[in-house]
């Protein structure tokens, strides 16, 4: 199955089998029921989010509300790439995706996911500006700035993307084509590969780690700064506030770093603990970003409640 004649991409292969993770029959509508229903709300959540800062004037005249946006921007596109295939697979629908589609995703969840790496070091970034040095704070972080950073952040997570695709499906597939995995992953998909995978193991360890690291260490040294800066004031109630500005992305990028870091220490590897891990950082966290923006900040909720609530005309 999935065997024709040659590609562009000298591979006999035009097709794979997504094998998914393993579930009791039972469940299996119950499953479906769940994901269905964390797509929905994650989709939601994060257009209400996108909404609110496009919507109201004082949250995308701020960096840290545009950064935001774009945050919520990646968890819905990052969402769609990884849970309706995750749904089908607990119906009776093929689990065949076709070699283009596999092809995308793997491009997708490099590209998107590197991306985001880099939005949430850029948030760090803005936290750090903004209490670290404050009266710098216009000149140094504003927003046609911050826009900019967005567009390389983007620029080069393509890049990112297209190099690990590229290096993935560079080899020929001319065998098995069944993955161990609910989406196409690479470590899982280039163990299909007909030929010598070492140095593309290789050089995708030495890239994603880079990025993971890099991205990883910024955020650490603004935060040891920040923190040091906070201590350091010393108004009690300044302190909180200081603290509340951070603790949502710093809560966000915790639930997405964590799960992260674990699945690329062990890549491919499918145990129980290894699928729960991989489902919560490609279906779970999605969810709860806009979860965590919106009960922890107030500018968020006043935004919501006056799209949800709009405010009635003083006609009185």
């Amino acid at each position: 199955m999935g065997n024709t004649t040659n590609t562009s991409l000298d591979t006999t292969v035009t097709e794979f089998i997504l094998l998914g993770f393993a579930h009791p029959a039972k469940l299996r509508i119950f499953l479906f029921l769940v994901f269905f229903m964390i797509y929905i709300l994650t989709q939601l959540g994060n257009f209400f989010i996108l909404l609110a800062v496009w919507v109201d004037p004082k949250l995308h005249a701020r960096p840290m509300y545009i950064l935001l946006g774009v945050v919520s921007l990646l968890d819905m596109s990052m969402s769609s790439v990884f849970v309706p295939r995750l749904i089908r697979s607990f119906t009776p629908a093929s689990k065949v995706i076709s070699f283009g589609a596999c092809v995308t995703q793997i491009y997708a969840t490099n590209s998107l996911g590197s991306t985001q790496c880099f939005i949430f070091t850029l948030m760090a970034y803005d936290r750090y500006l903004a209490i670290c040095q404050p009266l710098r704070y216009p000149i140094l972080m504003n927003r046609r700035l911050c826009i900019i950073l967005v567009g390389v952040a983007w620029v080069v997570g393509f890049i990112h993307g297209s190099i690990q695709t590229t290096m993935t499906f560079s080899l020929p597939y001319c065998g098995p084509n069944e993955v161990d995995h609910y989406y196409c992953d690479i470590p899982a998909v280039l163990k299909l590969a007909c030929a010598d995978i070492s140095a593309n193991v290789l050089v995708a360890t030495i890239e994603i780690g880079s990025v993971i690291a890099a991205c990883f260490v910024l955020i650490l040294l603004s935060y040891v700064n920040i923190v040091y800066a906070i201590l350091k004031i010393q108004n009690a109630s300044g302190r909180r506030k200081a603290f509340s500005t951070c603790g949502s992305h710093l809560t966000v990028v915790t639930f997405f770093y964590v799960p992260g870091i674990y699945i690329y220490i062990r890549p491919g590897s499918q145990t129980p603990v290894d699928v729960a891990v991989s489902v919560f950082f490609t279906v779970v966290t999605p969810l709860l970003n806009p979860i965590i923006y919106t009960l922890r900040n107030q500018d968020v909720k006043s935004a919501l409640k006056g799209i949800i609530v709009p405010r009635k005309s003083s006609e009185k």
